[in-house]
């Protein structure tokens, strides 16, 4: 073939990916999408002479760049710098773990089929992807289903690993399908029996986790007692008003939309993240403003808790070990802070209770390698708010309410991390309430397949989700990953919804990412064989 022809196939790839990534509605072309890039690698290991030892490397990151750049455009919305970098680095990971199953085929199998190397790279990858400085899960494979619950509610079992699992195994059995088409259709008896093998082996692959997810949607039934919840968005524009106004102000704002639908059994009232404008310590939350606005609020609401997102520091004591996090204060040689991004829970305890953000979106609320890059800390990307490297909680909360509900705040980034999100369920919380600020993207893709993620983290965790969007699409999903209500786009809204709150834990919940971890663990272990035969062979 003419390398123009592998060039358009490589294309062909990213843009299968692209067009069936969540909302672009085409979620079965994954199933083929990778089918382009076996071909050229299977080519080019078939044709070493005409080819350079990066030639695979080359074309993959065409084609999986091509992907990011179609998919996750939007970034540069918030940071052009953040974005281009981004694309590139991702594109480039992804490529290395399609070169590593090249390299390993090459190497260890001399050149015969090592499909099971490309899935425990690409899964292990994944897993890896999910927990790292530079962590952006957003193009797992697993998450392309987000909008089709109804395939996927075997995820409680799996989680969206089970579904990269699937993904690559059904990319693989199509290709081998059109190989044996394409060098066995003259070879009648041949053709015959490995056809009915591999169409029989696809069918199979595709019929019995379809068939199983879709009985189990058809007969699952909700659990738990109800709890009335309401979420409000108050849709203020981030670039242009949030951080510009006075606190007390949006604040007022705020509390003036839930009014007309609040009622006296109101158990829970859920804003977004950054809500709370005051950027208050944290041995002063009682004396902040905006906490006894709040409380003022409720009075009239026995059974309310109002659920916020704030910007908040604690200051560190003289002798107390830095973190990573630790700022020195302005005009205070040798003391220091460390700030947060924080959700607060308040009701008519008296007690407020607190979590800590603890998956930062890097570059902007994490420097990554920051003993590495400390001195440029300050380009951090500004999305308002804090900037810089924040610090975090080490566990996952759960708030008890007065009325005895337990519930868990995901603030923003954190949604889209299977693994995380079980452990506040492992925890103890019977429901999820995500809080985000998605305004930054714009009106592109982007807030629409960060809230269709609410979905996975609801069949994973079997548990109802309320979203609570600054800007974006605010709403509710159930323990189906059904989305029962949703506000539209850059429109100040109320909604509100009965939701379960369950206490089973699913298969998930109880034993996480096993999946990525196994393969993760294998993958390392074929990755350093492969070197040392390659040493060895030199």
């Amino acid at each position: 073939m003419k390398r123009y022809q592998l060039i358009l196939l490589a294309l062909l790839s990213g843009l299968l990916l692209s067009i069936a990534w969540p909302l672009n509605g085409f979620p079965y072309f994954i199933f083929i999408a990778l089918v382009p890039l076996l071909f050229i690698e299977d080519y080019i290991i078939k044709n070493p002479h005409n080819y350079s030892k990066f030639s695979v490397f080359f074309f993959a990151y065409l084609g999986f760049f091509t992907w990011n750049l179609l998919t996750t455009y939007w970034i540069w919305n918030s940071t052009v710098v953040g974005g281009i970098l981004a694309l590139l680095a991702n594109s480039l990971l992804m490529t290395l773990v399609f070169h590593f199953y090249h390299y390993t085929r090459k190497v260890v199998f001399k050149r015969k089929k090592a499909y099971f190397a490309l899935i425990l790279y690409w899964i292990g990858f994944e897993y890896f992807h999910m927990d790292w400085d530079l962590s952006w899960p957003w193009l797992n494979l697993g998450n392309v289903f987000a909008i089709q619950p109804k395939l996927i509610q075997w995820y409680e079992f799996t989680g969206v690993f089970g579904g990269t699992l699937w993904i690559l195994l059904c990319n693989i059995l199509f290709f081998e399908l059109y190989m044996i088409i394409k060098e066995h259709r003259k070879e009648k008896e041949i053709f015959q029996k490995q056809l009915l093998k591999i169409g029989l082996s696809l069918f199979l692959l595709l019929f019995i986790p379809v068939f199983s997810s879709l009985y189990s949607y058809s007969t699952y039934k909700q659990k738990g007692k109800p709890v009335d919840v309401l979420v409000v968005q108050p849709n203020v524009d981030p670039y242009n008003e949030q951080y510009s106004t006075p606190p007390l102000e949006i604040l007022a704002k705020m509390l003036s939309l839930p009014k007309e639908k609040l009622v006296s059994n109101a158990e829970f009232l859920i804003f977004p993240e950054s809500a709370l404008q005051e950027n208050v310590w944290e041995d002063a939350f009682e004396s902040s403003a905006s906490v006894f606005e709040i409380r003022k609020f409720i009075k009239d609401y026995p059974k309310l808790a109002v659920i916020a997102g704030i910007s908040s520091q604690r200051l560190l004591a003289e002798n107390e070990p830095l973190t990573l996090a630790a700022r020195e204060l302005n005009g205070m040689e040798g003391r220091f802070y460390e700030p947060f991004n924080t959700a607060l829970l308040i009701d008519h305890s008296g007690i407020l209770q607190k979590y800590h953000k603890s998956k930062l979106t890097p570059g902007v609320e994490k420097m990554p390698f920051k003993k590495l890059f400390k001195p440029i800390e300050k380009l951090a990307i500004n999305l308002g708010g804090t900037v810089g490297s924040l610090g975090t909680d080490t566990e996952r909360k759960v708030f008890s309410s007065i009325n005895g509900n337990k519930v868990s705040p995901i603030i923003c980034y954190e949604s889209i991390y299977g693994g995380f999100v079980a452990e506040f369920v492992r925890n103890g919380a019977e429901l999820l309430f995500i809080i985000t600020n998605d305004g930054w993207w714009g009106n592109t893709p982007g807030h629409r397949q960060h809230f269709s993620f609410a979905s996975l983290r609801a069949i994973e965790c079997r548990r109802d989700v309320a979203r609570s969007a600054n800007t974006g699409i605010s709403g509710f999903v159930n323990q189906r990953g059904d989305v029962l209500q949703r506000t539209e786009y850059w429109k100040p809204d109320v909604i509100r919804q009965t939701m379960m709150a369950n206490t089973e834990q699913t298969f998930y919940v109880k034993y996480g990412d096993y999946i990525g971890r196994i393969f993760l663990f294998t993958g390392i272990l074929l990755l350093l064989l492969s070197f040392v035969r390659a040493i060895i062979k030199k």
